[in-house]
């Protein structure tokens, strides 16, 4: 049964996630005047097929790990085009349509997060209050005096350094240990300082300083919040509270919330070059499929944010300059806009063959990293 839910789960969240991100083409595509031949879900042989009046093929396929649009296209040559059609080619197009079209599959998986979040808070969520345990020795937060039982409360990004007992400017106010967390990942991913305001067991408030040289810095081999000294209290008597906001708040916590997950993952993905990041934390459809099953089984929410969470990473994934993905398509438009003049095909085509490489290589290690997680003893 439980592997039937995983099953049922993972197909409804390639569902969701592929269909967005393809829609946001189609939609776009339709909008600046481009015709759509085809939108398909998934590759291989197709299982259901619907064309439309205005001769777009909707096609359901096989191979349920992905999708795509294909537009009306000169340089296709398998596409004839007629001299009253050539106006609805995608190549006949300005530039800055042709990015548009581009890029809407990558910006629809940040607006499907934005709902998915913002749906979520106004159902109202349970929240792990910011109450600290006590820190580790040799932490930070135990050499700046912070004691088990203070409660996060607010937050400040400090642009500078500044002395321990800050206490001017405006802090934000911090909700949840969730939202703390993020906002932790935020500054250590980007090494920035920040100040604390907390409310101690007496209900006093004080301020803490987060000098940007004290912090640790983020290695795959150690863990930030042990050395940072932050974690929260998770025992039995901690009681949770509830999140719950209206649709306008909700809209706009959700985008604050998808700026600062998108700007985490970026600099993570960027720690992949740099090694900050460990290639291990790959995953792959053994991963979202566990993943999926799992948040499915707690609750529809939870199922909720792990579609919002997986869709922030799709439209960021898309947008990597890669031949194959939007962003290697982006980057040909930004060269195109910088010399005037587009990429030759035949320079597209050995670029394709390339990009084909790397990401068969990166599915092959998150496979790999799937297989080792999930398969050894």
């Amino acid at each position: 049964m439980q592997a039937l839910i995983t099953l049922a789960a993972f197909l409804v969240t390639l569902g969701i996630l592929v269909s967005f991100h393809e829609f946001g083409h189609f939609l776009a595509a339709r909008l600046c005047g481009v015709r759509v031949l085809r939108f398909a879900l998934g590759f291989g042989k197709p299982l259901f097929t619907y064309v439309a009046r205005n001769q777009t093929e909707w096609v359901v396929a096989s191979i349920p790990l992905g999708g795509y649009v294909k537009l009306l296209d000169g340089r296709d040559s398998s596409q004839t085009i007629s001299p009253e059609a050539r106006h609805e080619a995608f190549d006949a197009k300005p530039l800055w349509r042709r990015s548009l079209i581009v890029a809407a599959g990558p910006l629809a998986n940040f607006l499907l997060a934005i709902v998915l979040f913002a749906l979520i808070y106004m159902t109202g969520v349970a929240q792990l209050p910011a109450r600290l345990e006590s820190p580790p020795e040799q932490s930070l937060a135990a050499s700046l005096g912070i004691a088990a039982g203070d409660r996060v409360v607010g937050w400040k990004t400090l642009t500078a350094d500044v002395e321990d007992g800050v206490s001017t400017g405006d802090f934000e106010p911090v909700l949840s240990w969730n939202v703390l967390r993020w906002k932790l990942l935020d500054a250590l991913t980007a090494q920035e300082g920040f100040a604390l305001e907390l409310a101690g067991a007496s209900g006093a408030h004080y301020f803490k300083a987060f000098q940007k040289a004290d912090l640790p810095q983020m290695r795959p081999e150690t863990d930030p919040f042990r050395a940072l000294g932050l974690r929260p209290q998770v025992n039995g008597q901690v009681a949770l509270q509830e999140l719950k906001l209206g649709p306008w708040e909700a809209l706009t916590y959700a985008g604050e919330r998808v700026w600062l997950i998108t700007k985490v993952s970026t600099r993570l993905m960027m720690g992949l070059l740099t090694g900050n990041t460990s290639l291990k934390q790959l995953g792959g459809p053994l991963s979202i499929a566990d993943m999926a099953g799992k948040s499915a089984q707690v609750g529809w929410q939870p199922f909720l944010a792990f579609l919002a969470l997986l869709s922030i990473s799709i439209g960021l994934l898309n947008l990597v300059p890669l031949p194959m993905l939007d962003g290697g398509q982006l980057l040909y438009d930004a060269w195109e806009l910088v010399t005037g003049r587009r990429i030759s095909i035949s320079a597209q085509e050995q670029l394709q063959k390339v990009g084909f490489l790397l990401l068969i290589s990166l599915s092959l290690l998150a496979l790999f990293n799937d297989l080792q997680r999930y398969l050894s003893p």
